[in-house]
């Protein structure tokens, strides 16, 4: 099987090299979510004469593996372009798919509102007096490791909400939800999350970020297994939601999901309350899109692209389908939770005076 994956954009000021094109055949078995990791998080790895500068395999494909990478560095310090081709002998049905919007994405509403720009590097929302607008993606998951990169509605934003979640249909829908309320100038903005199953939510967690989510892009992520879901904001987890159902709690596992986004006006609640509205003075207000990546269970005609003949993650191809938080990482978000939370439903009395919901004790 051969998969090929273009136009992913790297954001890395690469002033200092040469112009160059090359390739490096990797003999060992990263996985392409490894590869992409070295890429998108830490210096480049290779070198221009395309010998490692440094690399560790933290996920591998079953052998035999043959992969390409192909870097072009631009010497004005753009963008550049990475081209992965990757021949295996295997059915690997959980792979990733990066980079180009247009492929990824349908422009839903918004009337102009929405474009797709750049070769499909970039994506903007914007949001009038007259309407707001929105995307969602071509594809249905069940499970996976989703993330964007996103830069938010800068200045006065208030009572703009930038929403970002994967959500299913029906009256009985599940709904993975990352909420960005706008605030006025010099204050910051809230992050609102919220977790559905079968039509019920009510389970809401708010956060400060620790930077300024308007000055740059930052990568938000959703990692959803049978066992969990983790939110992350730049590879930080920010909120655990497990798997409770043997207490009776239902938990999102049954209907595929569609990753959608919008930016809408909700001043009669967003900001204070609705007790700040929004300033159309202001507008047009922008969010941005780039990067997006989906390591996930495609689902398609009824059925999931992770079959039973798919390796499993003891094979490591997949291991967000088994991860948790490592010890490092429930530092990090032990650290949130204390520094940046700012409401936690498991913590509201007043609101459920009968008894928290049973997973706050879990």
């Amino acid at each position: 099987m051969i998969l090929e994956f273009s136009s992913f954009g790297l954001g890395y000021n690469f002033s200092s090299c040469c112009y160059s094109v090359f390739s490096t055949n990797f003999s060992d078995p990263f996985s392409l979510e490894g590869l992409l990791h070295y890429i998108d998080l830490g210096p480049p790895f290779v070198d221009r004469s395309g010998h490692y500068l440094s690399a560790c395999p933290i996920k591998h494909l079953p052998k035999p593996l043959e992969a390409t990478l192909y870097l072009f560095w631009k010497a004005d310090g753009g963008m550049g372009t990475v081209f992965i081709s990757w021949i295996e002998s295997g059915d690997i049905s959980k792979v990733a798919t990066v980079g180009n919007l247009n492929q990824n994405f349908d422009i839903t509403w918004g009337d102009g509102r929405a474009n797709i720009l750049n070769n499909g590097e970039l994506l903007t929302l914007k949001l009038d007096k007259a309407s707001g607008s929105g995307f969602q993606s071509k594809n249905e998951y069940l499970f996976g490791k989703i993330d964007m990169q996103l830069k938010l509605v800068p200045g006065n934003s208030a009572g703009t909400v930038t929403a970002y979640y994967l959500s299913s249909k029906g009256s009985t829908w599940d709904e993975i939800d990352f909420e960005f309320l706008g605030n006025l100038s010099g204050d910051p903005y809230i992050l609102h999350t919220n977790v559905f199953s079968q039509g019920k939510g009510n389970r809401e967690q708010q956060f400060y970020l620790w930077f300024d989510p308007t000055a740059d892009f930052h990568t938000y992520s959703i990692l959803w297994n049978p066992q969990r879901i983790i939110y992350s904001v730049d590879g930080t987890p920010i909120r655990e939601f497990k798997n409770s159902e043997s207490i009776g709690v239902p938990f999102p596992k049954n209907q595929p999901m569609k990753i959608y986004s919008s930016l809408w006006n909700a001043d009669d609640w967003a900001t204070r309350g609705g007790l700040v509205k929004t300033d159309w003075s202001q507008a047009p207000f922008t969010a941005s899109y780039r990067n997006f990546k989906a390591d996930a269970c495609t689902w398609s005609s009824g059925a999931s692209s992770c079959s039973s003949t798919t390796p499993s993650p003891s094979n490591n191809s997949s291991s967000w389908l088994s991860q948790e938080l490592d010890s490092a990482s429930q530092e990090r978000l032990k650290w949130v939770q204390k520094n940046y939370m700012i409401y936690n439903y498991c913590s509201d009395t007043k609101r459920f005076p009968q008894g928290l919901p049973p997973e706050c004790s879990a």
